[in-house]
């Protein structure tokens, strides 16, 4: 592979991760082009990448996961420009998990089973209630029957994490333009996919193209497939297609900050998740009522895409969220309080939620990769998940299962996913 010319398109964990992985082995990193729409560090607000903070954990039913998530977390540690930065926070977090779910029983079998049981503390309801400086005294726990308390899990300071990962990459010495990307250049001749049409008519051609485009993928390459004849069943949007949640922010005060920074990561079930105060105060709330946005394109084909306003959300959404914040931290609403602001996030996500990272599977795009499906749980492999795009791109196996997993599904996938409740079953008009 050496001397080809590689584009990768969109700069979020997928694109950045894999372009710094690629010049950490290529003899020439110039030859590696990132695009996406925003300039450097591409915080744009528009991914789900460029976010205030994301989870991180091992806490999966899967053991591919919670192998990826322990190498994750090592990575997070010991990364110099992630380690000097102070970006991690080791919060710990605590699980209250759902009557009758067997995913709390699932994770503990897989840490055991890697040698990790160590890191796991069952807590009883009123430990929960009155540890961290009474927090979580008021929350409604009526439809959970456990509790645990994980050491090896924090949080991360997201958006600023994806800018200096990306700034490493451009220091190694790949190109980054700012262009927002139109169409794939597909000549027909018999070459595949030859580059990326900006919006102003620039045209990056390379070798071989990199789509980490998540939630705009079904958007992006819908011309080229109407353009070759594909049947639904063959279009990405059978792969991955566009979901949103809705999160909400409150900004504390510097006394209700210090008491929710006691506070771990704090996870109810399959019903959403808290995150503690970042440096400047901002408490996140993340609801798993996910939606689509679906719109019918010009050859009637059915995608969905994301709504490009992000911080305008529909009084449905905004009701549902404070529905959350009442069960959970009743105490942030009295007198009538209401979050600050809020946010729309989108990605990409799989029936598995597994993120496709293979090749085409037309013959005719053979040298057209994608690397997108983050499901909403991605982001913690910022560090390590490029290593095995690289891989992929350049055609050396990816061990336990991973390529497997990760593959181009020629029928719908069965198995559990990892992330199940985030499944989008509603439409984003019908919370307006």
């Amino acid at each position: 592979m050496e001397g080809k010319t590689t584009l990768i398109v969109g700069a979020g964990i997928f694109g950045v991760s894999t372009a710094y992985h690629l010049a950490l082995r290529s003899p020439d990193p110039s030859n590696i082009t990132l695009l996406d729409r925003a300039t450097p560090p591409s915080n744009n607000n528009l991914g789900a990448s460029a976010d205030l903070n994301k989870i991180v954990r091992a806490d999966y039913s899967s053991p591919l996961y919670m192998e990826l998530g322990f190498e994750a977390i090592e990575a997070w540690k010991t990364l110099p420009f992630f380690r000097d930065a102070g970006i991690y926070h080791q919060s710990g977090w605590i699980a209250m998990d759902e009557m009758g779910s067997d995913v709390p029983t699932r994770i503990r079998e897989n840490f055991r089973n890697g040698g990790y049981d160590g890191v796991i503390i069952d807590m009883e309801e009123e430990k929960v209630r009155g540890a961290w400086g009474g927090v979580l005294q008021r929350t409604d726990c009526e439809r959970f029957g456990s509790y645990y308390f994980n050491k090896s899990a924090g949080w991360v300071e997201a958006g600023r994490a994806l800018g200096i990962m990306l700034q490493e990459a451009i220091r190694l010495g790949v190109r980054y333009e700012a262009v927002e990307a139109k169409r794939l250049v597909f000549p027909g001749d018999g070459n595949g996919v030859q580059g990326v049409e900006t919006e102003d008519g620039t045209v990056f051609r390379a070798d071989r193209v990199l789509l980490a485009t998540g939630a705009w993928t079904s958007k992006l390459m819908s011309s080229l497939e109407d353009e070759l004849g594909m049947p639904d069943a063959q279009r990405v949007e059978r792969q991955v297609y566009a979901a949103g949640v809705c999160v909400a922010h409150f900004q504390l005060s510097e006394e209700e900050e210090e008491g929710y920074s006691k506070l771990p990561v704090l996870v109810y079930g399959g019903q959403g998740e808290i995150i503690p105060p970042t440096s400047n105060g901002i408490l996140k709330f993340t609801s798993t009522t996910s939606f689509k946005n679906t719109i019918q394109t010009a050859s009637g084909h059915e995608i969905s895409v994301p709504i490009e306003d992000q911080l305008d959300a529909p009084r449905g959404l905004q009701e549902d969220l404070v529905a959350a914040v009442r069960a959970r931290l009743p105490q942030l609403l009295d007198g009538e309080r209401k979050p600050d602001y809020y946010r729309l996030c989108w990605d990409s996500i799989s029936d598995s939620q597994h993120p496709l990272i293979d090749r085409h599977a037309d013959p005719r795009l053979e040298n057209l990769y994608f690397a997108v499906g983050g499901s909403f749980h991605f982001y913690k492999f910022l560090p390590t998940i490029g290593q095995y795009v690289a891989n992929v791109l350049e055609s050396v196996e990816n061990a336990s299962g991973r390529d497997t997993a990760w593959s181009w599904k020629s029928t719908g996938v069965s198995a559990k996913g990892v992330h199940e409740s985030l499944i989008p079953k509603r439409e984003f008009r019908d919370f307006i």
